[in-house]
């Protein structure tokens, strides 16, 4: 057999080796087969890191989410923070619609003067600990110069961030016709902030994952506004699962209540224990009292979470499938390429099925001949593709926060392969086109016999 022919037939090979499924399992699942029961109209529960599902209901219907939306105002406070536009010390002087809303006692609120002096961190404070729904409306202001144009931003972050179901309206989670008639320009008078369980938990682990330190005010059991002054206001937080609270549960740092009439009793809590954070989120809770039977559900889901699910390192990095290991290459000089994987492969495991996940190597086709080769130069650690997992245990597999999406790791070349000289090139062709004449005439030979 000549040279090209032997070359075609390894590169034939390779790609029959390499050929792997498509449809990954990951990509379709929404949630896994739990055995509990939520009683809430709409419920989810994330691993953080990797975005794994661990048990979701109705997760993708758009419902009133009440306050929960500030953990949007508190994404945008926290860019803004970021990005210099503005400052934890800038000093504010309520509008009269935000002076209004702050004295109702009724919503949620730190009682603000009209002519008085406020910083951002002490607002983000009262918005971020206790809901207050004026101090909420004055980030708004300050970030934005308006509500109305704040909900604008709310709206381009939301789908910037991968959102997909989604309302805002205000910046505070309040039904619009608590806004005494002052509700955001474009808005209906009767509107209010929608989401699906799975934006909210997306937003939230974003939250997280962006800006870490919004977690030490969510962890905040209780403050006092103005604390020394004739306008000091405690401030319990309504999160009644932090460490000190009625229904204290380890782990729990956040994140955010919320309720109304039309949304009913709702919570979007995060918990770290035994090395994993998860994202739980709670919409219309029904059993106990309003403000009770959000953190009774959220329980359920936090107890099945930890005591069920663990974050392992599956793979590790530099990992290598025999007979799948190198690539042919055209032009170097070496004949192939050394590939395994450039980081470790992370996931989240059920108990009892550490090894029900199998391997495969997809290599990106566009990076190949028509031969299944790989063009010389080649770059050490250069990507050729990825390393993608399929689940083979009992049950449902996990599904992902994010749609479509499917555990993989980087594939990257293992050493490099310089591009050979001309001369070398030419001797190849050389012997390349004298094996093949040398071929033709030895068969025609053996047709003679």
């Amino acid at each position: 057999m000549n040279n090209i022919s032997m070359r075609k037939l390894i590169a034939l090979l390779f790609a029959f080796t390499f050929v792997v499924s498509t449809i990954s399992p990951f990509a379709t699942a929404s949630a896994a087969e739990a055995p509990i029961s939520v009683n809430a109209k709409s419920a989810i529960i994330i691993e953080e890191s990797t975005g794994t599902i661990l048990y979701g209901k109705n997760i993708d219907e758009m419902l009133p989410v009440a306050s929960m939306a500030k953990v949007m105002t508190e994404y945008l406070v926290h860019e803004a923070i970021a990005n210099k536009k503005i400052t934890w010390d800038q000093i504010y002087t309520p509008s009269e619609y935000v002076y209004k809303i702050s004295q109702n006692r009724d919503l949620s609120n730190v009682p603000l003067r009209q002519d008085g002096s406020y910083n951002v961190k002490e607002l983000y404070e009262a918005m971020a600990i206790y809901s207050a729904n004026g101090a909420a409306i004055a980030l708004a202001e300050i970030i934005a110069g308006s509500e109305s144009a704040f909900v604008k931003m709310m709206n381009e972050k939301a789908k910037e961030l991968g959102l997909t179901n989604y309302e805002f309206v205000n910046a505070t989670g309040l039904e619009n016709k608590d806004l005494q008639g002052m509700h955001p320009d474009g808005t209906n008078a009767d509107s209010e902030n929608k989401l699906s369980a799975r934006d909210m938990a997306l937003l939230s682990q974003k939250l997280i994952q962006d800006f870490p330190e919004a977690l030490e005010t969510a962890s905040t059991p209780k403050a006092v506004f103005r604390e020394g002054t004739d306008d000091a206001t405690n401030m319990p937080n309504w999160n009644w699962m932090l460490p000190g609270l009625v229904y204290e549960y380890e782990g729990v740092d956040g994140l955010k209540t919320g309720s109304t009439s039309n949304a009913g009793s709702n919570f979007t809590g995060t918990a770290m224990k035994n090395g994993m954070r998860v994202i739980s989120v709670v919409m219309n809770a029904q059993g106990k009292s309003l403000h009770e039977s959000r953190f009774v559900e959220t329980k359920i889901m936090l107890d099945y979470a930890f005591n069920t699910f663990k974050v392992k390192e599956v793979y590790p990095a530099n990992y290598q499938i025999e007979k799948q290991s190198t690539i042919p290459v055209v032009k170097g000089k070496e004949d192939n390429v050394s590939i395994h994987t450039k980081d470790p492969l992370t996931l989240v495991v059920k108990n009892g099925e550490e090894n029900a996940y199998k391997p495969s190597f997809k290599i990106d086709e566009s990076l190949l001949t028509k031969e299944g080769e790989l063009t010389a130069p080649i770059e050490k650690g250069q990507k050729v593709g990825s390393m993608v997992v399929s689940y083979e245990g009992k049950g449902e597999a996990l599904g992902f926060i994010e749609k479509n999406k499917s555990p993989q790791v980087d594939l990257v070349t293992k050493e490099a392969v310089e591009k050979a000289n001309w001369f070398v090139l030419s001797m190849r062709g050389i012997g390349g086109f004298f094996s093949g004449l040398w071929g033709s005439v030895t068969d025609t030979v053996k047709g003679w016999f």
